[in-house]
C-alpha cells in the first residue's frame, strides 16, 4: 500500500476493485445475503451452494465452478463482513489470495431501509508472475461485481417487499 493509501498496481493490472449499489432494503436484511461464504460464486443469477464451514474455514461447493474454500477475516454485523480466497474452483490461479469485502451503510438521515453496499476487492497485483492471467482475472471480476451487486439488489429487495413478492 502507498502513503496515500491507494494500492499499487502489478504491471498495470490495478490491485483493487471497489464497486457500490444502493438497495431499498434494511442493513439486517443485505447482511443476511452476502455474510453466506461463497454467494457471490455464480454467474449473475442466485444458486444455493452446499457450504461447509470448520474452525474459522468453509469449503464452498458450487454446481458450476466445483469446490473453493474461504476463511473468514470480518464479521461485524449488520455492516461489514470479508472473506478471504484460499484457492480452488474457479480461474487458472492456484495461489488465489484475494480478500473480499462487503460494507453497508446507510443511505440517507432518515431512511433506515436504504443502504448502500460495497464490495471491495483486492490482491490481484499478487497473483502469480503472468500478467496476462492478472489482467484477466481481474477484468473479469470487475464486471462480475457489477452483476452480484444486483443480484444483492435483487434478493434484499424482493425479501423486503411487504407485499411477499417473489
Amino acid at each position: 500500500m502507498r502513503v496515500d493509501g491507494t494500492h499499487a498496481t502489478s504491471n498495470d493490472v490495478p490491485d483493487e476493485i471497489k464497486r457500490s449499489i444502493r438497495i431499498r432494503a434494511t442493513a439486517e436484511t443485505v447482511f443476511a445475503i452476502v455474510r453466506e461464504p461463497g454467494w457471490f460464486i455464480n454467474d449473475g443469477e442466485y444458486r444455493k451452494h452446499e457450504v461447509r464451514t470448520a474452525g474459522g474455514i468453509s469449503r464452498i461447493k458450487d454446481s458450476v465452478y466445483g469446490i473453493c474454500s474461504l476463511s473468514a477475516t470480518v464479521h461485524e454485523p449488520p455492516n461489514k463482513v470479508g472473506f478471504r480466497w484460499l484457492g480452488g474452483g474457479i480461474g487458472a490461479i492456484s495461489d488465489a489470495s484475494n480478500s473480499v469485502v462487503f460494507t453497508i451503510d446507510p443511505v440517507g438521515s432518515s431512511r433506515s431501509d436504504e443502504v448502500r453496499l460495497t464490495v471491495q476487492e483486492s490482491g490481484f497485483a499478487r497473483l502469480g508472475e503472468d500478467v496476462a492471467v492478472r489482467r484477466k482475472n481481474y477484468e473479469e471480476n470487475a464486471l462480475g461485481w457489477d452483476q452480484q451487486l444486483e443480484l444483492a439488489r435483487d434478493l434484499a429487495e424482493r425479501r423486503s417487499d411487504p407485499r411477499g413478492r417473489d
